[in-house]
């Protein structure tokens, strides 16, 4: 091929994709909105894990680093999804979202590359945050001279926090790109892990199938029916529903 044909050859579909996700992440690396989200929401878990760990010890309970994680992640949840949402529903506050397909015509490229940076972004601020709420729950004990515990963890349940908290965001970004919107999107999903499920918790035990419910079993696997994988499996079956209606909208919706 000539070096002017290899010119005006198409890019790639992996390339393409991989140029498309880049530009994503990049916008959401200068949106301030979602740097203080992704810092706010590292933060709050080191302060809650260090809080609880602090509670536990004062309290004469023999609680390890890593069960102030699990007693954390319910609290740091909510900072998940405000990523997840703030990946896709800043684009509908203004016209930003026609210079996205102005410059991505093609709807479904555009569609995976917005998943997949707000996966990445999710999966950076999970692990962010779940390595801080940890090593500040392990300082606190530290500092307290509250002596090692062993853990009763298993040695996944820290992995497993990361999966479930990068999971809400993307079906908390799933929300978004169906609803368009920042403010119902939040308060929908919020309302969702905060509110709905926790009192569905106390009244039906099959509140077991909801998304957050069923996924936080990766990091504590407490269900008598699903398993970690199969909660895991549950969130991801919630994400593709709601993923699949954002997407039919995307594609068919004006900017």
């Amino acid at each position: 091929m000539s070096p002017a044909a290899a010119v005006r050859a198409p890019a790639r579909p992996a390339a393409r994709l991989l140029r498309a996700t880049a530009a994503e992440l990049a916008k959401l690396a200068t949106l301030p909105s979602a740097v203080a989200a992704v810092l706010a929401t590292a933060g709050a878990g080191a302060v809650v894990s260090a809080a609880l760990a602090w509670s536990a010890v004062d309290a004469g309970e023999s609680v390890s680093a890593v069960a102030a994680l699990v007693r954390a992640v319910p609290y740091v949840q909510a900072g998940l999804v405000l990523v997840g949402v703030l990946a896709v529903a800043h684009e509908y506050e203004g016209v930003q979202v026609r210079t996205t397909l102005a410059a991505v015509p093609d709807r479904a490229l555009l569609l995976a590359a917005k998943t997949a940076a707000a996966l990445v972004a999710s999966a950076l601020t999970a692990a962010a945050t779940v390595g801080a709420a940890t090593a500040s729950a392990a300082a606190v004990r530290l500092l307290l001279e509250a002596g090692p515990v062993r853990e009763a963890a298993e040695p996944w349940t820290a992995p497993g926090a990361v999966a479930y908290l990068a999971l809400v965001g993307l079906f908390s970004h799933a929300v978004a790109l169906a609803l368009r919107h920042l403010v119902p999107a939040l308060v929908g999903v919020l309302s969702l892990v905060l509110i709905a499920s926790p009192l569905l918790g106390g009244l039906t035990e099959h509140a077991r199938w909801l998304p957050d419910r069923a996924g936080a079993l990766l990091y504590d696997p407490a269900d008598t029916v699903l398993t970690a994988g199969t909660g895991a499996l549950v969130l991801l079956g919630w994400t593709a529903l709601v993923g699949c209606a954002a997407a039919v909208r995307f594609a068919r919706a004006d900017a």
